[in-house]
């Protein structure tokens, strides 16, 4: 039965096995990339007019299923791989929307908990009208009932994959325990942070994250010091890969992104010209590229970055958080231009 998801474009066909309608499967025993964190509503409110802060202003409201760790599954199922999806919603009918909704994307939730009496998550954003974001707030309390006890009960759910994404809304001792775990096994795992606030609850010992995707603000918050230019933005990569991280990716804005991977000399790509209709997403997109781009290429986080940005623009480009032309044909090899 074709269901209709509110802010999603009505779903024809599941993805089954990681492969969307008509694609081939991946190869065997890839095996599913475990994606952990938050999954809310969201609710964008785009201005009619510049923003007068301290007053009302007129704007056009719309509601979607979103949430950092839930969009980068999303984007990933679309691109064609296997994604299982460990997080927490209310018992509430957001949350049975969320989880229908990844279910017919062909998403695995087997280990997402839902939590009786507690509202799901909502992150609720202000634009200008040319799309960019003036503030954005976000009600997450729910994630605070992922305790160790709930990490420890799924353990059948992620002990067994070796490529992960863990995001910042999971609590600082699940985040601590999934690095270690990460470590230990040899896991690839990607660390996506989700906002300055948060970056306090990242392990100070980051030894078995291969990954970690921020943006300036963020980085800035976790060396406690402000990064006035990009040298500065560099060292402070240097002091965070002392931490034990392998590679970082910093996203800055119009500016582009700094890729500093664990070998090799940092690389700086410009950002690609691009029209500019909702920023909501573009992040998220950012990080499933570059988890894409890992798993496709693993250890060449340079090819992670552009597949990263091309994910972005995309999804700069469309109205809904993540956007619904992506699909397995932008894993197609290409020749990666020098840069």
């Amino acid at each position: 039965m074709t269901r209709v998801v509110p802010g999603r474009e009505r779903i024809q066909e599941p993805v089954r096995d990681g492969r969307l309608p008509g694609r081939a499967r991946l190869r065997p025993g890839a095996g599913p990339i475990l994606v952990a964190g938050g999954a809310n509503l969201d609710r964008v409110a785009k201005a009619a007019g510049p923003v007068a802060m301290g007053s009302s202003n007129p704007v056009t409201v719309r509601e979607s299923l979103g949430g950092v760790a839930r969009n980068v599954a999303e984007n990933l199922v679309r691109l064609g791989l296997p994604v299982r999806l460990m997080t927490v919603v209310g018992d509430d009918p957001q949350g049975a929307a969320l989880l229908e909704q990844a279910r017919a994307l062909g998403i695995d939730t087997s280990p997402t908990l839902a939590v009786p009496g507690c509202p799901t998550g909502t992150y609720t954003a202000l634009l200008q009208p040319d799309g960019e974001m003036v503030l954005a707030m976000a009600d997450m309390g729910v994630m605070d009932h992922f305790t160790m006890e709930a990490l420890q009960e799924r353990r059948s759910h992620w002990a067994s994959t070796r490529r992960r994404v863990l995001d910042g809304n999971l609590p600082p001792e699940v985040l601590a325990a999934l690095v270690e775990d990460s470590r230990e096994r040899g896991a690839m795992l990607a660390l996506v942070a989700v906002s300055e606030p948060k970056m306090g609850r990242l392990p100070r010992d980051l030894r078995g994250v291969t990954v970690l995707i921020l943006n300036a603000g963020e980085l800035a918050a976790r060396v406690a010091r402000p990064l006035p230019d990009l040298e500065a933005v560099l060292a402070a990569c240097r002091r965070v890969q002392a931490q034990g991280v392998q590679g970082l990716v910093v996203t800055l804005g119009p500016e582009g992104v700094l890729c500093v991977p664990g070998t090799g000399e940092p690389r700086h790509f410009p950002a690609p010209g691009t029209e500019i209709v909702d920023v909501t997403g573009a992040g998220d997109a950012f990080s499933a590229g570059v988890v894409a781009g890992l798993a496709q290429v693993p250890g060449d986080l340079p090819h992670a970055c552009r597949l990263g940005q091309k994910l972005a623009a995309i999804t700069l480009g469309s109205r809904s958080s993540v956007a619904p032309s992506l699909t397995p044909d932008l894993l197609r090899p290409e020749e990666d231009p020098e840069s």
